[in-house]
């Protein structure tokens, strides 16, 4: 092996590396940002964020509100550009040319780098009336408690459903791997059935993200901005069709009968192999 192809193999490991862990840290930034610390400030059910004092009509003609709800809608609109804008296929096929097997690394490095732009930059709204906020006993204590609980189950389902989804061919560490062992790309090796799913699931963990953004002790304005912002791009990004649910089904089904079989037992494959 010659030495430029065993320095281009180290700073590919190198690079996809690096940008593993960027983008792990900014997912457990992320989670602390759009979940914990919101329910945190709410635990003992006193909701400081909310001024139910001031009057709808005072807050939305309110310059530093209407300021704050301007920047993180800016800040919204450049992760969904910058989400969608990559994803589109005339650019993909632009920066793929250019990266090769970094990618998708590279894709996942700037979505990170949007979202520590938002988590950095987001303005909290505290000013304004929420839209609800939980205050009287015993729920001002056991609501809160309520949703740190269904946060961290939702988030328990979401990293098991990125795992399965093969969380290091998500984030462009496979691809880098199976490129320096000759393999092609990973896609590649799974079934025509698996890479239309895979062409069309773009967001696996859409109903427990949707329970994140909502499920809080209390809403004020800027939260309502992000998570209808979010939800909205959730829906609008669907694009699972029948096929995909049934090959969804018929997939599931295998893995329950996998389950319910003897240790040690056979059991019938009716499905593609390559797919899993």
């Amino acid at each position: 092996m010659s030495p430029s192809v065993t320095a281009r193999g180290s700073a590919l490991c190198v690079l996809a590396l690096l940008n593993f862990a960027f983008v792990f840290i900014t997912g457990a930034d992320f989670v602390r940002f759009i979940s914990f610390r919101a329910i945190y400030q709410n635990i003992t059910g006193d909701s400081p964020i909310c001024q139910d004092k001031v009057a709808w009509t005072e807050a939305l003609s309110d310059g530093a509100v209407l300021g704050a709800l301007a920047l993180d809608a800016g800040l919204l609109a450049l992760f969904v550009a910058q989400h969608s804008l990559l994803a589109w296929a005339p650019v993909k096929q632009v920066y793929q040319a250019g990266l090769g097997v970094l990618s998708r690394a590279a894709y996942c490095c700037s979505t990170a780098v949007a979202l520590q732009i938002l988590m950095k930059f987001w303005q909290p709204v505290h000013s304004a009336p929420c839209l609800w906020s939980v205050r009287h006993a015993p729920w001002n204590v056991w609501f809160p408690v309520l949703c740190f609980a269904l946060h961290f189950l939702c988030w328990a389902i979401m990293c098991s459903i990125l795992l399965i989804f093969d969380y290091p061919e998500l984030l462009g560490l496979k691809q880098v791997y199976y490129d320096l062992l000759g393999l092609g790309d990973p896609m590649s090796h799974k079934s025509p059935r698996a890479q239309r799913l895979f062409s069309h699931l773009r967001h696996p963990v859409c109903l427990e993200l949707g329970v994140v953004l909502w499920l809080l002790p209390a809403l004020p304005l800027d939260r309502l901005l992000l998570a209808g912002s979010l939800t909205a791009y959730l829906a609008l990004a669907h694009s699972l069709d029948k096929q995909d649910l049934a090959y969804l089904a018929a997939q599931f089904n295998k893995k329950l009968q996998v389950f319910a079989s003897p240790p040690g037992g056979d059991t019938e494959d009716g499905g593609d192999r390559k797919a899993e």
